[in-house]
């Protein structure tokens, strides 16, 4: 299901997230704000469903791997063991021409506000000499707002794997090598939100820390690297679009003994999307040391403690499905009825071509899309039809996110369904109240078959499956 996805802007992508539904500025009615975005209808479907299928493979259909929720707001003495009070942060320039502020280290990068066609920096404005700004959001636990109950939102997820590591070692009979894993929201006060959801202020993580036996960090880290990468291709992005970024080693943190970035080809360049770091036994130790607790396994085969060492895989759900958007999106020609010719991808500028209509799909993997099938009576005021229809959209409702829809040209309900990224259309038509079969519509061919209906949910599972 590859794609050209330079060819897809953010303009026009933003435009179909707020039409159909996927994605609205956050408190837009109040001319919004800066760094937070608010999933609509659609939106917070594919969403689920990316944590869905992470989740699926990652914990569920593994034997290695159990689960966590931490909390949000956790001991300020946790940020302090993991570095990110003394360490978390970027810097930052402030423009006294146009009031701006920015990433000292992005400048070249950095359209000027006021100077589009020029990067900040080579815009002429008058800026500020560098200075490190803290990237975590304070707030206050209690009824007093002083330096006793100050308090952080949570700039990443896996610490409180970390310091939930003896609980849960304890309690779920887990022998190392083994994981925790954790979907939650983390927050980080970035200096210069940008590229639509890309880099927020408030964003999803799914982290998994994988505790292995010290020296067997290289192993695990290629390991995790492979996995992580099919995963991608099973929700739908072209390995072709990806990309993998290995750390030199005077790039890599102290304690880290490999990392490796996998990287999508965005609109906006070549971009992160998770991080995977064998990161040795420096959480576990400071948190021990930090807490006065040992965080220690005990392997009763060889009869010998000792603190594990970690390879976290992270990634960012936002940044994922806006990946998967970009992916999916398509303007394509499609043959007008009653004329032949194949679909053909819309090339930019070139004139739409005679006997053709364009039409905008979201070429979702079935396993991600918001809806998975849509039903529709042919015509609605033929009540024969509109009971069948419903009963049918009824059944598959019991276990998928299905939509029904009968207003309007059969044709316009398929384009909907189209633009939703819906990859199964289902109508009711009069051979249904002859020979009970249905007309089964794949989004992507657009081919029609039919398809009794009492075999509808089957087909559905297996292209789900």
């Amino acid at each position: 299901m590859s794609n050209n996805t330079s060819s897809v802007t953010l303009e026009q992508l933003a435009s179909l997230c707020k039409r159909r539904g996927f994605i609205f500025q956050s408190s837009e009615i109040y001319g919004g704000i800066n760094g937070f975005w608010d999933y609509g209808p659609l939106g917070v479907e594919l969403k689920r469903n990316i944590k869905d299928a992470w989740w699926q493979d990652t914990v569920q259909r593994r034997d290695d791997v159990v689960g966590l929720d931490a909390s949000i707001i956790m001991h300020p003495r946790v940020w302090e063991a993991s570095g990110h009070l003394e360490g978390f942060s970027d810097p930052m320039v402030d423009c006294k021409t146009c009031k701006g502020r920015f990433r000292a280290d992005q400048l070249e990068t950095t359209a000027c506000p006021q100077k589009p066609s020029k990067k900040v920096g080579a815009c002429g404005g008058d800026l500020t000499e560098p200075r490190q700004f803290n990237l975590m959001f304070k707030t206050f636990v209690g009824p007093v707002q002083d330096d006793s109950s100050v308090a952080y939102l949570r700039p990443e997820t896996a610490q409180g794997i970390f310091a939930q590591f003896d609980n849960v070692l304890s309690v779920s009979r887990q022998k190392v090598p083994f994981g925790i894993a954790q979907i939650g929201k983390a927050f980080r006060n970035e200096i210069n939100p940008r590229n639509y959801t890309f880099r927020s202020r408030e964003f999803e993580q799914m982290e998994l820390e994988f505790f292995i036996p010290p020296g067997t960090d290289a192993e695990w880290h290629e390991y995790w690297v492979k996995e992580r990468l099919a995963w991608y291709s099973r929700i739908g992005l072209a390995q072709e679009h990806l990309d993998k970024y290995v750390y030199g080693k005077d790039e890599l943190a102290h304690y880290a003994s490999a990392c490796v970035d996998i990287m999508y080809q965005f609109p906006f360049g070549l971009q992160e999307l998770e991080g995977i770091a064998a990161r040795g036994d420096f959480d576990l130790s400071r948190h021990s040391e930090y807490s006065g607790k040992k965080l220690e396994y005990y392997n009763q085969e060889t009869n010998e403690r000792f603190i594990p060492h970690v390879v976290e895989p992270s990634a960012g759900v936002d940044r994922i499905a806006l990946a998967v958007l970009c992916e999916a999106y398509r303007m394509e020609w499609i043959p007008k009825e009653g004329t032949d010719g194949d679909i053909r991808e819309a090339e930019p500028g070139e004139k739409l071509p005679a006997g053709y209509e364009e039409r905008t799909v979201l070429r979702f993997e079935p396993i991600i899309a918001p809806i998975k099938a849509a039903v529709f009576p042919l015509l609605k005021n033929r009540p024969e039809l509109v009971d069948t229809a419903k009963g049918l959209y009824r059944d598959l409702q019991r276990r998928w996110p299905v939509f029904y829809d009968q207003g309007g040209a059969i044709g316009r309900r398929y384009r909907r369904q189209d633009e939703a990224g819906t990859p199964f259309g289902i109508t009711v038509d009069f051979q249904t109240l002859e020979d009970q079969t249905v007309t089964w519509r794949e989004r992507d061919s657009m081919q029609q078959i039919r398809v009794p209906i009492a075999e509808v949910a089957d087909r559905l599972m297996d292209a789900l499956a």
